[in-house]
Parts: C-alpha cells; structure tokens; sequence
C-alpha cells in the first residue's frame, strides 16, 4: 500500500483549517436572534466585495454585513491573538499556566486604555490601543520584578500575575469612579468584561492586522520557542540569542494584547485554555502549535461570541461571561493535572 506523500496531508490540513474557519465565521454571520440563511450570507459577501447583484433584503444584508460579520472576524482576530499569546508565555516562562490574563497584562492594558479614554492621558497624542499597550508592557515588567523577587519557583511568576491583576483591576475601578460620569461608568464596565456589541468594520482594520503579524513573528520564533521550553540555558547553547526573541517575543504578546483589549475588552482564560486543546490535537512542536492554536482560539471565540447571543433570548451577555464559564473549569483541571504529575 502506497502511503501519502507527506506535502499531500500538509496541504489537505491546511484547506480543512480554512474551510472550517470560513464555516466559523458563517455561522457567526447566520446565527443571531434573527436566524439568516447560509446562502444568503454568501450572497451579501459576493455583493459587497464582488457587486455581485444578488436580490437581497435590505435589513438581513445590513444585520450581515454590518454587524454580525465584522463581529465574527474581530471575535477570530481576538481568539488567534490570545491564543498566541499564551503558547508564547508558556513556553518562555515554562509555566502551564502563563497565560496574558493571569499575568496581569490583561488588566494592565485595561488600565491603559481607561487611563486615556478618561483622564486623557497623552494630551490626544495617544490612542487608546497605544495606551493599552503601555499599560501592558509597565504590567508585564511589574509582575515580573515582582516573581523575581519571590524566587524562582515555578509558581512566583503566576503568584506575582495575580497580585498584579488585583493591582491594575483596583486602579482601573479607581479611575472609572472617580472620573468617570454615569454613561461612561457603565460603557467601560460592560466593556471590561469582553464587549463585541460596538464592532465595525474600522476594528477589523486594526485587529486583523495585528493578529497576521503576530502570528507571522511567532512563526518564525518557532524554532527559538522549541528550544526555550528546555530552558534560557538551553537555547543560548543551541545559538538562540536568547535576550532579542524574548524582547521580541513579549513585545509582540503585549501589543497582541493590548490591541484586542482596547477593541473588546478583558477576556479570560482564552490564552490558558486553547494552547493546551492544540497540544493535544498537533503535539508541542511550535512550528504546528502555533497555527493550530491560532485557528483554534478563532473558532472558540466565534462559538462563545454566538453563545452570548442566544443562551438568553433577547439579551447579549459579556463574552468575558461565556469564555470563564469554560475557561475556569479547564483551569481547575489543569491545575489538578499539574498536582498529579509532580
């Protein structure tokens, strides 16, 4: 029996992750309050990017193209990015449980950006993205700072996250109450805890993007990342410079972070969860794990963004709610597995 060349089954692989990607993102499109047909879907794409001409209604083609699609593609963008992310931290820090939101980035960003929107900082000079970032990077460094002083057991750098997180949730509570008015109040709450409602297209502008770099940037650190889950040590004797890909490498987490904060807001345990599913679907070669993850966090988060739709009739729930609804679970679970083996 001849057996399949292997440029056979990579590409085979690759057409059934865009194809399931592009079902994801249809059925993100489709599923709503308003169920839409698939076929129609298709055809609002085919008329908005192509004039196709199809004979549409105005109102389905306006709810796909201009609220549910954009959602969809942002909801993709958000789950690739966070998922990168925690492939990357884990297999820098050699943690299992690193991830942007336990870290403390993720509260970090959220800061940052609730630190422009409403105190203005930057004079106008930065956007809400740029603060998100800075507040990532400061939160990063801080928690880091912090695990060093602690020690270098495995468990100081998650320790240091949390007290982190707890640090940057109270300033940014600190900064809504204080300054914020009534409206804002309640925006920036809501938005905290994982908003897609106010998605438009200018967002997919800026996170679609962000997610291709950063994947393209942890793709070619694939080989270094391999090499860091055997230690810093490890890779410096391999010919890893070791000090430029882990600057690279945490810059590129917190500006995917910060980027998907300032557009939807906190979301936890997407960056736990989806790098360890990958592992058990492709194993821990970085070359693998890091499409698959990326491709895995898109489908999860278009799933729990229509999950938020429908799970109460005629309310959308945070999809902070739908992703830590799973996410904590998975967790404990982790956390439990973690336990056994030592």
């Amino acid at each position: 029996m001849r057996s399949i060349p292997p440029t056979i089954n990579r590409t085979g692989a690759v057409l059934t992750a865009f194809a399931l990607l592009f079902l994801a993102l249809a059925l993100g499109a489709a599923i709503g309050e308003t169920a839409i047909p698939l076929d129609v879907v298709g055809k609002t794409v085919a008329n908005r990017l192509w004039g196709a001409g199809y004979p549409l209604d105005a109102i389905d083609e306006g709810i796909v193209w201009n609220y549910r699609l954009s959602r969809a593609v942002v909801a993709a963008c958000c789950g690739a990015a966070l998922s990168l992310c925690g492939v990357v931290l884990q297999a820098l820090l050699r943690n299992s449980l690193a991830d942007p939101y336990i870290l403390g980035i993720s509260a970090g960003a959220s800061t940052g950006a609730v630190a422009v929107a409403i105190l203005g900082i930057g004079a106008g000079m930065l956007t809400l993205s740029l603060g998100a970032f800075f507040g990532a990077v400061f939160a990063f460094a801080l928690v880091s700072l912090l695990a060093l002083r602690a020690g270098r057991g495995t468990g100081a750098i998650i320790l240091a996250g949390v007290a982190g997180s707890q640090l940057f949730n109270a300033l940014t509570s600190f900064i809504v109450t204080k300054s914020a008015n009534a409206e804002q109040a309640r925006g920036i709450m809501f938005w905290l805890l994982g908003n897609l409602s106010g998605v438009r297209w200018p967002d997919v502008a800026l996170a679609l993007p962000v997610a291709l770099a950063g994947l393209l940037v942890c793709l070619w650190h694939a080989r270094a990342l391999d090499a860091f889950t055997f230690g810093a040590e490890s890779a410096a004797s391999l010919g890893i410079p070791v000090k430029r890909v882990y600057a690279t490498l945490i810059s590129a987490t917190a500006l995917m972070t910060a980027v998907m904060v300032s557009i939807v807001g906190s979301i936890g345990f997407v960056g736990l969860v989806i790098p360890h599913a990958a592992r058990f679907l492709v194993g821990v070669r970085h070359g693998l794990l890091l499409p698959a993850a990326a491709l895995t966090g898109a489908i999860f988060m278009i799933a729990a963004d229509i999950l938020s739709r429908v799970i109460i009739p005629g309310q959308v729930l945070p999809i902070g709610v739908i992703t830590a609804l799973v996410g904590a679970p998975a967790f404990a679970l982790i956390l439990s597995r973690g336990r056994a083996a030592s």
